[in-house]
């Protein structure tokens, strides 16, 4: 059984200063000043949703977040973890309470998790896996600048990873963006070493108001991804009050 490392040992300090430094790492990568980043910041999620208008379909979601929505997921992932800071905290706490050796973090976005996992003694080698080429770049930068890149590596699909077994597998805000979740969770069961632990979480919700449109919610999609859960993992109790949760292969 997994056993946890106090969250006392986790130091989760520099992502609350600053975000493992994002604005500042935004700011070179899309080669804006301080001031014009503050302003695209706010109307960041707007601005996401307005490049799909209408029903996001399953077949449209590979390419959307391929080829469509270029570096305004940067911008919208950079505002909703600096305005939900203490909220990510306490996933980087669970997550280091409990990763180590070979770390995937599947669909990373910006990198804060994938950074944060690097920085761990415990951590040999971080697979950061992200279908938009704009989100590999930049996490290839951020890890330069950070002194991570040689504990990093970067890849579009879990499929580029190669052969390698994962001893532990982060999945945050990630699930309900895809069409099929439950064959991600299988296909994430086959990859895990003996013992490895998963950290995952879900939303599968539009919202009240249509305000999260990328959301898959369809009820036969939903109830097979639980079934699918709880059929090839068995939940880990983590004490943080939070949605995120572990789980090691049953």
């Amino acid at each position: 059984m997994p056993q946890l490392r106090s969250s006392t040992d986790v130091d989760v300090s520099a992502f609350l200063a600053d975000g493992l430094g994002i604005k500042q790492h935004l700011s070179r990568y899309l080669d804006l000043t301080l001031d014009q980043l503050e302003q695209r910041l706010p109307s960041s999620t707007d601005d996401l949703a307005d490049l799909h208008p209408g029903a996001f379909r399953p077949e449209d979601a590979t390419a959307f977040y391929e080829d469509t929505v270029g570096t305004g997921h940067l911008l919208e992932l950079a505002a909703w973890h600096l305005s939900s800071a203490d909220y990510i905290a306490d996933t980087l706490r669970l997550q280091g309470m409990a990763v180590q050796g070979q770390v995937l973090d599947f669909g990373g976005g910006i990198g804060t998790h994938a950074l944060s996992a690097a920085a761990l003694p415990e951590v040999d080698h971080v697979w950061f896996v992200d279908l938009n080429p704009h989100n590999q770049a930049f996490v290839q930068q951020r890890a330069q600048s950070l002194g991570l890149a040689d504990r990093l590596s970067v890849h579009r699909d879990l499929s580029s990873t190669g052969d390698v077994r994962f001893d532990a597998v982060v999945c945050l805000d990630v699930l309900e963006h895809l069409p099929d979740p439950s064959a991600q969770l299988l296909e994430f069961h086959q990859r895990m070493s003996p013992g490895a632990i998963a950290l995952l979480n879900w939303y599968f919700f539009k919202g009240h108001q249509g305000e999260y449109p990328f959301h898959f919610d369809d009820p036969a999609l939903v109830d097979g991804f639980f079934r699918t859960l709880q059929a090839q993992f068995l939940e880990v109790f983590h004490p943080l009050l939070i949605t995120a949760r572990l789980y090691r292969r049953s």
